[in-house]
């Protein structure tokens, strides 16, 4: 090995001691999150962390992994936002194709995530049914693995069993098997559902084969979910703007959850190291596809246009916070750091923590339409 070669290396191997150093796990957010960052670098220089092997080994239990997630989903309103705004939009757009689509509607979810979406949409729908008028809906979600896709399928399909008025379909795919092929019911509202999927695709080849599929299919409505930090940039301001992301929900779980709550602690070692370490791998990625780009100019550039959000969306998602927030549990007026707002001249619809903006959905149709 050249001598130059083994200084960087050494370099880099005192700067990570120096970090760990000064972090711990159980401290305030910001040293907590840079734990887990400092830990993430390890992993993506050296392959593994040399210094943390307990916190290298996060995640590799699902079982664990699916309990840290839901027990984020019910602390936090970030997920059950994206999920109530993206419900509504999906609603009013069937509602809009009532004459035409003779109560059949088809949603493709390109990352289930456990599901959790959608059984507020079967209730929804199942409320809107009558006996004389029944509702078909079909989901399609996309998994990881064979585990997820049918825990997933089985939870889904026993809830919709209890919907009355309406019939459900479950199709599940994996990512990475054969070409996807869909039947769509004619005349069916048609729904794309693209849950921070976009950000995790790995080439620009993906992205564009991707993006190409679904608008030949000529959905009546794609959902896009954004996190803060996730464009296609090169690695440091990528890094940046997820240390500023992830900073930030450290910040708002440690006013729902004291630092010394096992609950927290699973939360943050289960799934979000879990979440930033994959996102720092994927500083790799191929990044000469309009790297500098927001995903909405992708989206336009590829023949979709914005649709505004509904103003049903927006008071339902400060709803939303007025029931999750700490300080309505403890009986206090202020929101305590969460907001939504309208950006882009109502085409998208944000959540913040004390400025910082976390989340947006945005709504998209094809330019043929």
């Amino acid at each position: 090995m050249a001598l130059g070669t083994l200084s960087k290396r050494r370099k880099k191997i005192l700067s990570a001691h120096e970090i760990y150093e000064s972090t711990s796990l159980v401290c305030d957010p910001i040293q907590r999150v840079v734990a887990y960052f400092a830990d993430a670098l390890a992993a993506r220089v050296f392959s593994r962390s040399p210094f943390y092997g307990p916190m290298d080994k996060v995640c590799v239990d699902q079982g664990q992994e699916f309990l840290a997630f839901m027990e984020f989903y019910r602390t936090l309103p970030l997920y059950q936002f994206t999920h109530f705004t993206a419900n509504q939009e999906i609603i009013e757009a069937f509602e809009e194709e009532e004459a035409i689509n003779k109560g059949h509607i088809h949603v493709v979810d390109f990352d289930v995530a456990y599901g959790f979406q959608w059984p507020s949409l079967i209730q929804s729908l199942s409320d809107m049914a009558t006996t004389s008028r029944t509702i078909f809906l079909t989901l399609t979600g996309c998994f990881g693995n064979e585990e997820e896709l049918m825990i997933t399928k089985d939870r889904l399909e026993s809830f919709a069993n209890g919907c009355p008025n309406l019939s459900f379909k479950f199709e599940g795919i994996l990512r990475g098997s054969s070409p996807i092929s869909i039947h769509v019911e004619a005349n069916s509202t048609l729904v794309v559902n693209f849950p921070f999927h976009l950000q995790t695709l790995r080439s620009s080849q993906e992205i564009k084969n991707t993006l190409a599929t679904v608008y030949s299919m000529n959905p009546s409505l794609v959902v896009l979910v954004e996190k803060e930090g996730n464009q296609r940039r090169s690695f440091l301001p990528k890094f940046m703007e997820l240390l500023y992301f992830y900073t930030a929900t450290f910040d708002s779980l440690n006013e729902f959850l004291p630092s010394e709550s096992i609950k927290r602690l699973n939360i943050e070692k289960n799934h979000l190291a879990k979440e930033i370490k994959l996102e720092i791998a994927q500083g790799h990625i191929e990044e000469a596809f309009e790297h500098e780009k927001s995903w909405k100019e992708t989206m336009k550039l590829f023949g979709f246009e914005g649709k505004k959000m509904s103003s049903r969306s927006l008071s339902q998602a400060k709803l939303l916070l007025k029931i999750k927030s700490p300080c309505t549990m403890i009986g206090v007026g202020a929101n305590c750091g969460f907001e939504v707002f309208e950006k882009d001249e109502g085409h998208e619809i944000a959540l913040t923590w004390r400025d910082r903006e976390l989340i947006s959905v945005s709504c998209w149709r094809c330019t043929s339409q």
